[in-house]
């Protein structure tokens, strides 16, 4: 009994002084994997490839066979794949450490129209959750705000770093709106019926987010004598800088959402959760609106939906030639970001192949959110953000990463936990 009260205290102490993983140096010399299977990320593959990088970039992607000098240190990966780093978008990671402690939860602010709250400036580099994606492949993610009708503007980060400044690599990349929904419940506490009926209010809430708008744009194009910073925010939305991201769910809703967005002028849009898109497909297809779907391990949304619509819904978007990603928002969703290679994989189980699942969280993502001209895929001159797995990366007994690099850096992939129990280990493993 003593030696358990002993262990127990000594893990609350090591545990409340372990740090997090120091951020791996910049890249001063070169690396050649060879042996691989390469997931290029653009639904190719390369077996036995051969992938070279230096200062940060990747400088060949071809097969091990071609007769070319390999550079700086050479890794055998026969057997093994190699990966573009997975992004996960949509994402609260770093906005959020412990759920119940309010003083680590920064991701939504006061209000209901927000769009000048920046997420990235509330971002948290040495989360320990942050450095637990690591080990599953998740090296990049898009920090999104929560809450309000326009809730905020999001950044994109890669996950290791000392600060925000540090971990952005691209500022400020679009504004995260919350569509109404057409119906609601009555409140059961009141003795309101709880069954869901249409909202009468739903009109108005709507003209509400339109008016709003209208006036960002008014305010824009006066003379600005007085600063109004949240209409300041949204000048991207109407030039093209910026993405305009819609949560959105129903088919009316979506219908509604991105009509009256492209009417206002906003035509940079992503549909985000998207109950339904498949039903109206072809208007998404029609605007060129991308989405980033709702994890798939949930249950339809509606009653007379088939039972597996939530794992075939990627493919049918796909197959109509609409741009697809997997997000993150939902129940316990930080700690569950570091599974969505394990998400696409459901997908990849439900109609689309390996490669394209692939795609849905590297190239996919990178389009949407904005950075696939660095970021995405293994080709040269882009970042040299990738990893190599022991095998299939989208398959739990597949994913174990032997290495990581995020910008050419070779990052460390132990995370606190690990850190704990070696500790641990090596001070009992005599006794």
């Amino acid at each position: 009994m003593k030696k358990i009260i002993y262990s127990l205290l000594f893990f609350f102490v090591i545990g409340n002084s372990i740090a997090q993983q120091t951020p791996a140096d910049k890249q001063t010399k070169a690396f050649s994997i060879e042996g691989a299977t390469a997931h290029i990320g653009n639904g190719k593959v390369i077996e036995n490839s051969l992938v070279m990088f230096n200062n940060g970039k990747i400088t060949f992607v071809g097969s091990a066979k071609m007769k070319i000098a390999r550079q700086g240190t050479i890794i055998n990966a026969t057997g093994k794949h190699i990966y573009p780093g997975f992004i996960a978008a949509n994402a609260t990671l770093g906005l959020v450490e412990i759920d119940a402690v309010k003083a680590s939860d920064d991701q939504r602010e006061i209000g209901r129209m927000n769009p000048h709250i920046r997420s990235l400036i509330a971002y948290n580099a040495e989360s320990k959750i942050v450095e637990s994606m690591r080990p599953n492949g998740v090296l990049m993610a898009q920090i999104t705000p929560r809450g309000g009708t326009i809730s905020g503007t999001s950044s994109i980060v890669q996950l290791d770093a000392w600060n925000w400044e540090d971990a952005s690599i691209k500022t400020d990349d679009g504004i995260h709106m919350n569509w109404p929904s057409s119906f609601t419940t009555g409140r059961w506490w009141l003795g309101e019926d709880p069954a869901l009926k249409p909202d009468s209010r739903y009109a108005g809430k709507v003209d509400e987010i339109r008016s709003y708008f209208k006036n960002a744009k008014i305010y824009l194009a006066g003379k600005k004598a007085k600063t109004h910073l949240p209409y300041q925010a949204t000048e991207g939305l109407f030039n093209g800088s910026k993405k305009l991201f819609i949560h959105v769910d129903g088919q009316k809703e979506i219908t509604d959402a991105v009509t009256i967005a492209k009417n206002l002028g906003i035509n940079n849009i992503t549909i985000v959760n998207a109950e339904h898109a498949d039903k109206v497909a072809d208007l998404l297809v029609k605007n060129n609106v991308s989405v980033i779907l709702q994890r798939p391990h949930r249950n339809p949304g509606n009653e007379d939906d088939s039972y597996d619509s939530t794992y075939t819904v990627a493919k049918t978007l796909l197959d109509k030639g609409i741009i697809v990603s997997v997000g993150m928002e939902g129940q316990m969703e930080r700690m569950n970001t570091r599974n969505i290679p394990f998400y696409a994989g459901t997908f990849a189980a439900h109609g689309l192949t390996k490669e394209e699942a692939v795609q849905l969280i590297t190239l996919n993502t990178a389009k949407i959110l904005g950075i696939d001209s660095f970021a995405g895929s293994l080709e040269v001159g882009k970042d040299a953000t990738l990893f190599i797995s022991e095998g299939d990366a989208l398959e739990m007994r597949g994913n174990i990463l032997s290495k990581a690099f995020i910008q050419g850096r070779d990052i460390s992939l132990e995370t606190h936990q690990t850190k704990l129990w070696k500790r641990y280990s090596n001070k009992y493993k005599t006794k």
